[in-house]
Parts: C-alpha cells; sequence; structure tokens
C-alpha cells in the first residue's frame, strides 16, 4: 500500500471515530434539550459523516475489486454527506416552506448524484462535479431566509462549510 493510502485510511478512520464520537455528543444535547427536530436532523448529519469516513476509510485501505466498488461507494457517500449536513439547518433553523423545499431538493439531488455515480461511466465526472457545486451552494437561494434564522456565527459556519465542499471538489477532481 502506497504511504499516501495508508496515511489516509488511518486519518479517515480517525475521522469516523471523531464523528461518532461528535454524533453522540450532539444527539445526547438535543435530547437534553428535548428538541426532538435537533435530535433527528443531527443524527441524520452525524451518520452521513460516520458513513463518509468510514466507506473513505474502507476505500483507502483495501486494493483490487473491492477498492473499485468503494471508489464508487465512496463518491455516493460525498453527496449522503452534503445533504446530511444541511438537514440540520433544513429542519431546525428554516423549517416551514423554505426548510423542507432546501430539504427535498438537497436529497433529491443526492439521490440524483448517487444514481449517476452507480450507472453511469467515469466520464461523468464533469456531471458529479457539478451536482456537487450546486448541492454544496444551493443555500444561496435561501439566503434572506438563512441570513434571518441563523446568527452571524451560525452563518458563518454555513458559509464554510460551503467553501470546504467547494476545495473538496479539487481532491475529488484529482482522485
Amino acid at each position: 500500500m502506497v504511504y499516501g493510502e495508508r496515511f489516509n485510511g488511518i486519518s479517515h478512520g480517525v475521522g469516523a471515530a471523531l464523528a461518532a464520537l461528535g454524533t453522540v455528543l450532539l444527539v445526547v444535547l438535543a435530547a437534553r434539550l428535548g428538541d426532538p427536530w435537533k435530535m433527528v436532523s443531527f443524527s441524520v448529519y452525524g451518520a452521513m459523516l460516520i458513513v463518509l469516513y468510514g466507506v473513505s476509510t474502507l476505500y483507502h485501505s483495501l486494493r483490487g475489486r473491492a477498492k473499485d466498488v468503494l471508489r464508487k461507494l465512496d463518491h455516493c457517500a460525498i453527496y449522503l454527506l452534503i445533504a446530511g449536513s444541511y438537514t440540520p439547518f433544513a429542519l431546525v433553523s428554516l423549517r416551514g416552506a423554505w426548510g423542507w423545499s432546501l430539504l427535498g431538493v438537497e436529497w433529491g439531488l443526492a439521490l440524483l448524484g448517487v444514481v449517476q455515480e452507480v450507472w453511469l461511466a467515469k466520464g461523468a465526472r464533469v456531471l458529479s462535479l457539478v451536482i456537487y457545486l450546486l448541492m454544496g451552494w444551493l443555500a444561496l437561494v435561501a439566503i434572506s431566509p438563512l441570513l434571518a434564522a441563523l446568527t452571524p456565527h451560525g452563518f458563518a459556519w454555513l458559509a464554510a462549510g460551503g467553501a470546504c465542499y467547494t476545495v473538496g471538489i479539487v481532491f475529488y477532481a484529482t482522485d
């Protein structure tokens, strides 16, 4: 195994463990607050983090046919994590028509991304990039309600997440 792959496997395994710990902490906090919307949305977000880092750990740790299958699953997990990341903003911060619409479009795009990742050839990478970018920056459509619903600190986290997903496209494009 190449050093870089070994490092990726280990670092993503650590990420999966930290995601599991963070998810437990978030869900416990939400339960203590008695907020079912937070409990559900934090669970979805955390589960998608664990899926992404878990699959990515295996992808970077195995070889042969398994690696080929895990590569597709790794790319599918990116769509799921982006949609999972939007879930707390949609269910907790926005709710109502904006929240449900944003949630539906995000998860619809995630489903489209997963389907095209599984069924289309590698040549569809441009389509994947377009879907990733669209999903990552879809919040701009709901910018006014998000600004009204979020604190400046919360909005900064949302923008930072969009920036991180955008930078992550570089890694996807070179994989």
